[in-house]
């Protein structure tokens, strides 16, 4: 199983990640890690990344889940993946690939991102990624106002993982 866990930036997505990869005992990839210099370059500037920029990394982070899903059980990725057409290239080829929405409001994220230091991704940017993002149809939906913990939990509870912690 591979679960991508999106949303803009500033919504948890490499906190949760994390957490939710040592829970499950799998491998957790962060998109961020894999732009190529130009696109950290365009968003260090405040330019925001347009598709062109964009389908080389997730042809990459494809390959990347493909080779993950034919070697390891589960794995857990964090990327942005605001538009359905990502979501698609992502999973392409993947035979059991769920999302995890992190969902908040402008005003949560960008006192998140006032906070946040030593990032190429500026705040700035914040408002082109809401004008892009589709909110999925299918996906396992966290406000992002609750602790990284419960949310944790909510997923765990979501795949039917036997982690997931039982009252």
């Amino acid at each position: 199983m591979i679960v991508v866990v999106m949303g803009v930036s500033g919504s948890g997505k490499t906190t949760l990640g994390q957490l939710l990869a040592k829970r499950l005992g799998c491998t957790f990839i962060d998109a961020d890690d894999h732009h190529p210099a130009e696109n950290v370059a365009k968003m260090a500037a405040g330019v925001p990344l347009e598709d062109a920029d964009r389908w080389p990394w997730l042809e990459q982070l494809n390959g990347l889940l493909r080779t993950q899903a034919e070697d390891a059980p589960d794995t857990v990725l964090a990327c942005s993946a605001l538009k359905q057409a990502y979501r698609a290239r992502l999973c392409e080829g993947i035979d059991d690939c769920r999302l995890v929405y992190l969902q908040g409001s402008i005003v949560q994220l960008r006192a998140r991102l006032a906070e946040r230091q030593h990032h190429y991704m500026p705040a700035a940017l914040l408002e082109s990624q809401f004008a892009a993002l589709e909110p999925p149809a299918e996906a396992i939906t966290l406000d992002v106002g609750e602790s990284p913990e419960r949310c944790v939990e909510t997923v765990l509870a979501a795949i039917g993982s036997p982690q997931a912690r039982r009252p």
